[in-house]
């Protein structure tokens, strides 16, 4: 299908269809789908990702609020550039970009459900990282719900805090919970752990995290 057919599809078929909303802004967008054609893969901070069956190698992220934000991230997109840890841009609108689909499951879905995550996962973060800073980004916000894995590699899907300052440490304290609890604990055997119980370590560790604020 040509981009141009594509972009159709999402202006016509898509956006009318959707009602992206909020009860806090320290929680995810809440996503009301009313289209047939479009299926809801998830949902950020700013943004839902929907997707179409006529390419399911693609993903549109539908801008829910601060919609300024979009130019910013459409800008780390192309300082990105083509890199195998990260999406690509393809395309955007006003409120939406269209980026080729990663696919994979999140770290946090991961402990949910019993799988186990490898270390090259944690590693291939890393390096994507780093490569990020190497262009002049600085990786910021980066969680267990918005890297994924697939066959053993890592990959990072949301970079649209990359263009803020300062330090942000939420990928240095998931590699120390990592390395302290996860591995010696969990990695062997697995168990899934209720999806109430892993939401509520979150939530508390981000109020933990703003309260030393």
């Amino acid at each position: 299908m040509k981009i141009d057919t594509y972009i159709n599809l999402i202006e016509k078929e898509l956006l009318p269809q959707i009602h992206l909303s909020t009860n806090s802004p320290f929680d995810p967008i809440i996503v009301n789908n009313r289209s047939k054609s479009w299926i809801t893969i998830g949902s950020g901070n700013y943004a839902g990702v929907f997707s179409h069956d006529s390419h399911p190698e693609r993903v549109v992220k539908v801008y829910g609020r601060s919609p300024e934000e979009l130019k910013k991230e459409v800008e780390v997109y192309k300082t990105l550039g083509n890199h195998g840890s990260y999406s690509t841009l393809i395309e955007y609108g006003e409120t939406y970009l269209v980026l080729k689909k990663l696919k994979g499951v999140t770290l946090f879905d991961a402990v949910v459900n019993g799988i186990q995550i490898p270390r090259s996962v944690i590693e291939d973060i890393d390096q994507g990282l780093e490569y990020a800073r190497s262009v002049g980004l600085n990786p910021y916000d980066v969680h267990g719900k918005n890297v994924v894995m697939f066959e053993g590699r890592g990959y990072i899907v949301d970079v649209s805090d990359f263009y803020k300052e300062g330090y942000c440490r939420k990928w240095d304290d998931l590699k120390k919970a990592y390395n302290k609890i996860y591995k010696p604990f969990l990695y062997k055997y697995h168990p899934a752990i209720p999806f109430f119980l892993v939401d509520l370590i979150r939530k508390g560790y981000r109020l933990y995290r703003r309260l030393k604020k």
